[in-house]
């Protein structure tokens, strides 16, 4: 998670590091809960099927199924497309 993390700008990513805090268990659980069905309203303006993912990695945090879920899919990401991550890809290719 953190390599995904890294790649988003400055100040989103103070963001995310707040969000993922501890202490901010009760505002992260209610923010996932209402993002994960607003992103199935992206047919509207300012929603969008961004929202579902992100609700789900918030939920994640304190959810344990959800956490292994992830887990494993940022692991699938991280061996099939290591560039989305910032990593050099396996053909040799240099980092981004």
């Amino acid at each position: 998670m953190a390599l995904l993390v890294r790649r988003l700008p400055a100040r989103i990513q103070g963001l995310i590091h707040r969000l993922r805090r501890p202490s901010a268990r009760w505002v992260r659980v209610p923010v996932g809960i209402v993002l994960v069905p607003a992103g199935f309203l992206a047919v509207l303006p300012v929603f969008g099927l961004w929202m579902t993912p992100l609700g789900l990695v918030l939920l994640a945090e304190d959810i344990p199924f959800l956490r292994r879920v992830m887990a494993r899919l940022l692991a699938w990401i991280e061996r099939r497309h290591p560039g989305w991550m910032g990593l050099p890809e396996a053909r040799g290719a240099p980092p981004p």
